[in-house]
């Protein structure tokens, strides 16, 4: 697999790399528990967010080296007054910095879930795979206090076809774990990644369209997701957002959950999200994957018009980007 862009968790050889599309049509121990009861599922006009980071790749970048990046994500985290969920990849994080990152991540109450260890597209065609990664990445996070069993999946790929996909769920079953969904599905990754290039060629670019275009990003696809969850479910719900720990994250959280608030959502913790008994489902879908809300909707059915595939990529997002000198 060739090097990952920075901060971006997905493999790539340029700010484009390869996409989700590209890898979607080639080929291919602590108990659960949670503090308190789960949260009733009533219905309700007002969505909430709760924020989970993947993949947690340190390196320095322009504009923010690893560290500062780390401590400005704490800190918005911290000005709301939310606790997240964060799911290293094991590869990035198995030294003594990224040690050092989890155990003030652990130390500020947020939640720590598995990523597997080599960030590895789960395409199906080798569900034993997943058991090895599971345990390596896992030896890494059990010394902190608020590991928990959740699962996410890299790519939001959980197989592709269906005798693989019930395999890897009973893997994840007899190792105790759950699947850390994602309901609001983001290309964080793509804007950050060009970011960075922007600030390699010219360290004195302007920050603010960038800005501009992120928040517009996640607005978009969170009222996208939380649309769909009306129509699918009858309600909001207490939605999981999809961020990185990248550049874009590090420069601009504070300024989202800031808009989110400002535009009547509820901030909330990673833990109360989880927790609903929404984030049990097993949609019956093949592909499987995407967010869980996109997977409760295909299995549904009648949203056809609505459901892109992948729900989203980079190839989405770079005609905008393209036509904003971004």
């Amino acid at each position: 697999m060739r090097r990952d862009v920075i901060g971006s968790g997905r493999p790539a050889s340029t700010c484009r790399g390869i996409s989700r599309r590209d890898l979607l049509s080639g080929a291919g121990a602590l108990a659960w528990s949670w503090a308190g009861a789960p949260k009733s599922e009533a219905a309700t006009d007002t969505p909430a967010l709760a924020v989970t980071i993947d993949d947690f790749e340190l390196r320095d970048t322009p504009g923010l080296g690893g560290a500062a990046r780390h401590q400005a994500i704490l800190d918005a985290l911290d000005r709301y007054k939310i606790k997240a969920c964060g799911f290293p990849a094991g590869k990035y994080i198995d030294n003594r910095e990224g040690a050092d990152h989890l155990r003030v991540w652990a130390g500020r109450g947020h939640l720590l879930g598995n990523h597997s260890y080599t960030h590895p597209y789960f395409s199906g065609s080798n569900p034993p795979a997943l058991a090895p990664e599971l345990q390596q990445a896992e030896s890494l996070l059990t010394p902190y206090p608020t590991f928990r069993k959740l699962f996410r999946f890299p790519y939001l790929a959980e197989g592709k076809m269906r005798e693989s996909r019930d395999r890897m769920r009973d893997i994840l079953r007899q190792t105790g774990y759950r699947n850390g969904y994602v309901t609001i599905d983001t290309s964080d990754w793509y804007i950050a990644a060009r970011l960075v290039a922007r600030l390699q060629a010219d360290p004195a670019a302007d920050l603010a369209p960038y800005r501009k275009y992120y928040l517009d990003h996640l607005w978009n696809r969170a009222e996208y997701y939380d649309g769909l969850a009306k129509r699918v479910l009858g309600r909001s719900i207490t939605h999981t957002i999809l961020l990185h720990h990248n550049l874009a994250g590090g420069l601009f959280l504070a300024d989202a959950l800031a808009m989110f608030g400002a535009r009547g959502w509820r901030l909330a913790d990673a833990a109360d999200a989880f927790a609903q008994p929404l984030f049990a489902s097993q949609p019956d879908i093949v592909p499987a994957g995407q967010s869980l809300i996109w997977a409760l909707a295909k299995e549904q059915g009648g949203f056809e018009a609505k459901l892109r595939y992948p729900g989203e990529d980079d190839s989405y997002e770079k005609p905008g980007m393209d036509a904003l000198g971004l």
